[in-house]
């Protein structure tokens, strides 16, 4: 009996230590990637490319839900904040943290046109042709802490709006209708 429980003790010792070791690597590997990496890795996900059950991205973090996996969470630049615009004409869906995986937009892999100013008049990108991901988004990385106003044209329909990049502000706008 004290033997069955010895074996048993130690196995449950040996899965804990498995369990720790590997959440830990995981969290090692997430510190290792570069802001490239995690751009890069952005990127993929809203391209369709990268796999993973889902992925979301909020303010500060993107989080990668794979199969039977522990979430891994990435620390996104301290520098900048990614938002992800959906312009849209008949279609839309309410978002405030844009799923990687799982929001569509209903204008997919077409031309834009993007102008996007700060509140002090500063030009971040001026009538800069922009194509929509396969998931009908248009990503940018933006510098953190200040407020913006960003003008969308497709097709000769405008779309404007004004949003910020603060802490805990939203990563997904769907309100955008071009007219």
């Amino acid at each position: 009996m004290k033997k069955g429980i010895l074996v048993a003790s130690g196995l449950v010792v040996a899965a804990l230590g498995t369990y720790l070791i590997a959440g830990n690597m995981q969290k090692e590997g997430a510190d290792k990637l570069g802001t490239t990496d995690i751009k890069q890795l952005v990127h993929d996900f809203s391209a369709g490319k990268a796999t993973g059950q889902s992925a979301s991205i909020n303010s500060s973090q993107l989080i990668v839900n794979g199969d039977n996996t522990q979430p891994i969470t990435y620390d996104l630049p301290d520098n900048e904040f990614f938002v992800s615009i959906a312009p849209y004409v008949e279609q839309t869906h309410p978002c405030a943290t844009h799923s990687l995986t799982g929001c569509q937009g209903e204008i997919k892999s077409e031309e834009f046109n993007v102008t996007v100013h700060d509140t002090e008049g500063n030009v971040i990108m001026e009538n800069a042709a922009m194509k929509s991901q396969p998931n009908g988004f248009i990503d940018l990385w933006l510098p953190r802490d200040k407020t913006y106003r960003i003008s969308v044209n497709h097709e000769g329909k405008t779309a404007e709006t004004e949003f910020s990049t603060y802490e805990k502000d939203d990563t997904c706008i769907t309100t955008m209708q071009l007219g």
